[in-house]
Formats: C-alpha cells, structure tokens, sequence
C-alpha cells in the first residue's frame, strides 16, 4: 500500500495516538510502508500520525549506512538526560521550514518491537533527538510547539506562503 504524509494542519497530527496491543501482520505492513517513506524522505525518524495514522507507531534510523531501524510500538521515554542540545529540525507535514530546537542529548525508551518483544534502550546524540521528535508526533505535537509563540507563527506564516 502507498501511504502518503498528511500536511499539517491535518487533525491526525494534533491527536494523541492510540496504544498498540499486539504485533500483527497489519501492524507490521504499516512499519514497512513507514520505512519506505522516511527512506524516500531522507528522513531518520516516522512517526504514524505523520501518514494519517492514529497508533503509537514510530521508525528511527539515524545509523550512517541506514541499515539499523528501530521498528516501536509504544515508545516511552523513562529517562532523558539533563544535558541538552540545540539541533536543526523540520517536518515533511509542514515542509520548507525548519527550526533550531533544545532536546535532550540522551534517552532511555521502552517500546515494544517486532516480535511483540519489550525493549530498553538508551539513545544518544541524533538517535536520541529523533526519538523525542517521533514521540512528540505521537502525543499530537509539532516540533515547532517547543518554540515561543511568536517563531512558531511566523514558522507557519512562512511555510504557507510557500506552498501557496
């Protein structure tokens, strides 16, 4: 199936996703088509919602050959780290923009995998930056919700105008 990414304002992107009880067949084909996208995007990092999807599914591959994605299912944070990074982010959901945004320089995240399996992990550097911008999707924010109200207004003024 070709899934597509919602443009922003799209009410799929501002709803809290819904928990995935099992790993199903279905569940599966739609990490593939995740894959297929961020690989065509470039991205290293999709969430669900990015396509229209409401469940609390993510893929992460910030690794330099783009061989070792993360396929998660109900990723949560249980520790960030107290030190911070500035970094460059963007969205294919509202595209021709991007910002300078703080996150934490390193996470430990429990998600489900592909085998239905429970997993800890700890991620650091773009690994951990594209984890907190996935679960952030999955929560019904933007990226750009973490800058002042002013930047964001005239993030999305600026983004419109281009797509006009």
């Amino acid at each position: 199936m070709t899934r597509h990414i919602v443009p922003w304002p799209n009410p799929c992107l501002r709803a809290k996703a819904e928990t995935v009880s099992e790993i199903t067949p279905e569940i599966f084909e739609i990490w593939q088509d995740m894959i297929a996208v961020m690989e065509a995007m470039l991205c290293v990092g999709l969430a669900a919602p990015q396509l229209g999807i409401g469940l609390r599914l993510a893929v992460v591959d910030a690794s330099s050959a783009r061989s070792q994605v993360l396929r998660m299912a109900n990723p949560k944070i249980l520790h960030a780290s107290a030190k911070f990074e500035m970094g460059e982010e963007a969205s294919p959901n509202l595209p021709n923009v991007s910002a300078q945004i703080k996150r934490s320089s390193g996470v430990n995240v429990r998600y489900m995998d592909e085998t239905g399996a429970m997993q800890e992990k700890d991620l650091v550097g773009l690994w951990a930056r594209s984890l907190q911008h996935q679960v952030d999707h999955l929560n019904g924010r933007m990226y750009f919700d973490n800058l002042s109200k002013l930047k964001r207004d005239m993030m999305i003024k600026k983004a419109r105008k281009q797509c006009v």
